[in-house]
């Protein structure tokens, strides 16, 4: 392959993921890019003309699957420390909210995240990120939030960028301040979404940090009215939003994120029927964290029916973080959305492509097509269904994100 980002794969079967439904498979294909672009793709026997002088260094698939990159649209992989001990308490029968309400969850991994430097976060991101990448993930999603100030989350932001830049691929940058209250403002709720709101969001936005704004909407977190301020804060800056929503509790998150035209929201556990019926209105897209329902031995299902008969686009996800999803395999995710959520396959590939293109507003990846971006993966597989199917170990034999082959 070039070191340019020009390159072509020859006699492959390619799961373009084209059209509504299925796969979009192609057999004994060829695909082929230009500047790290594809320009074309179809059966090897039909490689055009202006597509022959690639012929010298192609790489002969031998029949391997070949598929988009895989997009990770949910994670929180930048953050110091771990929440182990936590794991243990909830075998122990301690819960969730329990144990947040005495100090640890997520204020355990802020006070983790305070003593670490730029360089520090980077350095415990970096295996993190590297496993998702030997996976075939090409695209992730890395939330802020376990700083919970303004120079704290700006220092996770900034390590997020950096992660994308060492490893090769694309990181998407969240900003998620509301996700739990500074001990520092704990008599000062207001106080606090307001200085979010006038001074942390126009900051990192002036900086070019955050590409889009979530909040975590749960009544151990910020109530709707709280988050409502801080989408018209970002919505006045033109900021995408995202919303963890109606994950351990009803607050008609689902409802409030489509209201804004968010990007998606995210668990849903908790979502109603009204919710499921604001998102197909809007376009918003379902985040599935299957990871986060499993660590948490949680038994309420999202509206998985509800949201497939409105033809809500379904999105899987990792949610990889320290304390309720610490889940380095997005293969592994789609595993456990089909076992727990009772999706297809092809729905839960279709999860971690196209509909997780969607998720963080990306029209160009999470297919193959002409004019999209090469990233794809060459898989030691035979169908897609087996990347459902295989629970665990390396199926990725080549991963290419914009045409370089990053493993």
């Amino acid at each position: 392959m070039s070191a340019t980002g020009d390159g072509l794969v020859l006699n492959a079967r390619l799961a373009t993921f084209a059209g509504v439904h299925g796969y979009g498979l192609i057999e004994h294909a060829a695909l082929a890019w230009r500047r790290g672009r594809i320009v074309w793709l179809g059966p090897t026997a039909q490689l055009p003309r202006d597509c022959m002088d690639l012929r010298a260094n192609a790489l002969d698939a031998k029949g391997a699957l070949v598929t988009p990159g895989l997009i990770d649209a949910h994670t929180h992989l930048v953050f110091a420390g771990d929440r182990a001990d936590e794991f243990e308490q909830r075998l122990q029968g301690a819960g969730y909210e329990a144990i947040a309400r005495a100090g640890g969850g997520i204020m355990a991994t802020v006070r983790a995240t305070r003593e670490a430097d730029e360089d520090a976060l980077l350095a415990a991101a970096q295996p993190r990120a590297q496993a998702l990448l030997h996976e075939g993930v090409t695209t992730l999603e890395v939330k802020s939030g376990y700083a919970l100030t303004c120079e704290g989350e700006a220092r996770m932001l900034r390590a997020a960028r950096r992660l994308g830049d060492l490893l090769g691929i694309d990181v998407r940058c969240t900003l998620l301040a509301l996700h739990a209250l500074p001990p520092e403002y704990a008599r000062r709720r207001s106080a606090f979404v307001d200085a979010v709101c006038t001074e942390w969001l126009p900051r990192l936005h002036a900086l070019g940090l955050p590409d889009a704004v979530d909040a975590f909407c749960e009544d151990i977190g910020f109530s709707a009215a709280e988050t409502r301020q801080v989408f018209i804060a970002a919505r006045a800056l033109d900021l995408p939003v995202k919303l963890h929503a109606d994950q351990l509790s009803n607050l008609h998150g689902a409802a409030l994120a489509a209201e804004f035209g968010a990007l998606s929201a995210d668990h849903l556990e908790c979502t109603d029927a009204a919710g499921v019926a604001a998102m197909a209105a809007a376009g918003t897209v379902a985040v599935l964290l299957p990871g986060s329902f499993y660590a948490l031995r949680e038994t309420r299902q999202p509206p998985v029916a509800a949201l497939r008969a409105a033809g809500v686009p379904m999105a899987v996800a990792t949610d990889l973080n320290p304390g309720t999803s610490p889940l380095r395999s997005l293969r592994l995710a789609v595993n456990m959305a089909c076992t727990l959520f009772a999706l297809t396959p092809e729905e839960a590939l279709r999860g971690v492509t196209v509909h997780a293109a969607r998720a963080l507003g990306l029209a160009d990846r999470g297919r193959l097509a002409p004019g999209l971006r090469a990233d794809f993966v060459l898989w030691d597989a035979a169908t897609p269904a087996e990347l459902a199917y295989w629970m665990g170990g390396t199926l990725a034999a080549a991963v290419y994100s914009l045409g370089m082959r990053r493993v």
